[in-house]
């Protein structure tokens, strides 16, 4: 059962990766300067980027990792992004010409549509290789002793630590998280990308990550991808604490709790009670719930947690896909108020496939807790 859901999964995907292509390399053959090209040779070309990716990730996932196959991914991974805006635009060209009823236009909308694609693909390359922005969120958290009050929890969430982010990107995240001197830490699932062995090399470099209070993790869906078991094992010897389903009190009065990824679980079909384990019972005081997905958030309110930190969407990472995402996650990302929950959705200190945004940079939260009754804070310009 659980083998055939991860089945289907995989290819209604593929099978959607190749439509694209089709789609967009029938409209693309008809512009002037495509037509003269051998139709071999252009659909040979169309083969081959249809196939870059999951070759790449192929030979990754089967040990052999190679310069040229990590190139490769790259390479195909950006044409991810940039095939994703074309057939965007291609569309909307098609909508605009009726799909070729007024002919006199067909062309130019074609043209048009695949020269703005293109100019937002490097728009979004921009976006996508710059720094995080730090979003700064202040939450009151009712229960919370006042000696906490102030309290600096800095969320990261969806590194996806592989290939194409490695040491140096993860170096400069360290030294930004350094710069906002956090109390706690709180890592919201897809650490690790897809394949744990990149993530091994870099655990002298995690183990950098740290707070007085202690770095608090959850797994996302691509650890479960990566090997679950693997993968926790990584987020522990980096020093992190994992919460599967658990709680800590990290201090009197102040409780983090965690579940394994909620979107995984659905994939392989796992039945769990994840959040009535984490949450009930647990000692008086604020709780934290960390979850990488942002779905049950009702539930998690009833149990009584006040704040939610998840991730899993990215924001949707290249518009206008986000409308699509927030089909099945209508917590798309920032914050939102829920039945007294306050919950934040991180949109991704990383990226996913593509290093390309568009339009909202990625994230690193910086989340003040305060205590309920507590003198609002003098702000520093």
């Amino acid at each position: 059962m659980v083998g055939g859901r991860i089945i289907v999964f995989f290819v209604t995907v593929l099978s959607v990766w190749t439509l694209m292509h089709l789609y967009a390399f029938w409209r693309l053959g008809s512009l002037p300067g495509l037509a003269s090209i051998p139709r071999w040779a252009y659909w040979v070309a169309g083969l081959l980027l249809w196939w870059s990716y999951p070759f790449a990730r192929y030979l990754d996932r089967n040990g052999f990792s190679t310069e040229l196959s990590r190139v490769v991914e790259f390479l195909g991974a950006t044409w991810m992004g940039v095939l994703f805006l074309l057939v965007v635009a291609l569309l909307v060209s098609d909508l605009i010409t009726l799909f070729g009823l007024w002919k006199a236009a067909v062309l130019p909308a074609r043209a048009i549509a695949a020269g703005l694609a293109l100019v937002l693909s490097v728009v979004g390359m921009v976006q996508g290789n710059r720094a995080p922005a730090v979003q700064a969120v202040d939450v009151t958290l009712p229960g919370l002793p006042a000696q906490l009050d102030g309290l600096r929890l800095v969320q990261l969430s969806d590194m996806h630590l592989g290939t194409i982010l490695g040491e140096r990107w993860l170096a400069a995240r360290i030294s930004q998280v350094r710069m906002l001197q956090p109390d706690l830490i709180a890592i919201t699932g897809d650490l690790v990308d897809g394949n744990a062995r990149h993530v091994e090399r870099l655990l002298p470099l995690l183990q950098q990550l740290q707070a007085p209070l202690g770095v608090y993790a959850v797994t996302g869906n691509h650890e479960f991808y990566a090997g679950l078991e693997r993968s926790v094992e990584l987020l522990r010897q980096a020093g992190f604490t994992v919460l599967r389903d658990e709680q800590v009190e990290v201090r009197p009065g102040l409780v983090v709790a965690g579940v394994d990824d909620l979107t995984a679980r659905r994939q392989y079909g796992i039945a769990h009670r994840a959040l009535e384990r984490a949450l009930s019972p647990r000692p008086s005081g604020a709780c934290v719930l960390l979850s990488h997905t942002p779905w049950e958030v009702e539930r998690a309110a009833e149990l009584g947690a006040q704040l939610m930190l998840s991730g899993h969407t990215h924001d949707g990472q290249i518009w206008p896909f986000s409308y699509l995402v927030r089909l099945s996650y209508p917590y798309l990302g920032g914050t939102y108020q829920v039945s007294g929950l306050t919950l934040h959705v991180n949109r991704g200190t990383g990226t996913w496939g593509p290093r390309l945004r568009l339009w909202k940079p990625a994230e690193v939260t910086l989340i003040t807790l305060r205590a309920a009754g507590a003198a609002a804070p003098i702000s520093h310009h």
